[in-house]
């Protein structure tokens, strides 16, 4: 994608008129329309100027597209069993850990649990898809059934148990990503 092309996207991302980013900038229609055609090139004063007012900077502007795929799918996921505690651990998205949450489903068995997790920076979100758990938040222990979720700050010692008769099945999100 060009310069123009790029420029023009994150404007009409933003709902911007070029009128509307021209103002914004101090600059003319005429210069932004240009630009956005490829017909000219902005000073980096001026690109400055021009990114910072569509909410980014020369830096994200031209950084690689690092999305990669949107879509998963078994063989992309990485499993762990850990028959000591009764709990599999299958990590949803390859490489989470280098992003800002790492989504996990969490099969636990009855009597089992996830590892004890320390303190730390971050908050963790689970969605219960079977059975059912306890959320161990220190000293506080919180149930969630099927169709429930939870939510918490990451600040005190955290683990997940199946104190069910059935197997517990949830996705677990954390970021950022500590597993």
């Amino acid at each position: 994608m060009e310069l123009g092309e790029r420029i023009k996207y994150l404007r009409q991302a933003n709902h911007l008129t070029q009128e509307e980013l021209a103002d914004r900038c101090e600059l003319s229609k005429g210069f932004i329309s240009q630009l956005e055609r490829d017909m000219t090139s902005p000073s980096i004063a001026t690109l400055n100027t021009i990114l910072a007012s569509l909410g980014t900077n020369i830096a994200d502007f031209f950084q690689p597209d690092r999305r990669g795929p949107a879509v998963f799918t078994q063989e992309d996921y990485a499993v762990k069993d850990d028959a000591d505690i009764g709990a599999r651990t299958c990590w949803l998205i390859p490489n989470a850990q280098k992003n800002m949450m790492e989504p996990v489903l969490l099969t636990i068995q009855p009597g089992g649990h996830s590892f004890l997790d320390n303190p730390h920076e971050g908050e963790e979100f689970g969605y219960v898809l079977e059975g059912s758990v306890a959320i161990c938040l220190g000293k506080q222990q919180f149930e969630a059934r099927v169709g429930e979720s939870f939510y918490y700050r990451a600040d005190l010692p955290h683990q997940i148990r199946n104190t069910g008769t059935e197997l517990a099945r949830l996705v677990w999100v954390s970021t950022p990503p500590s597993f």
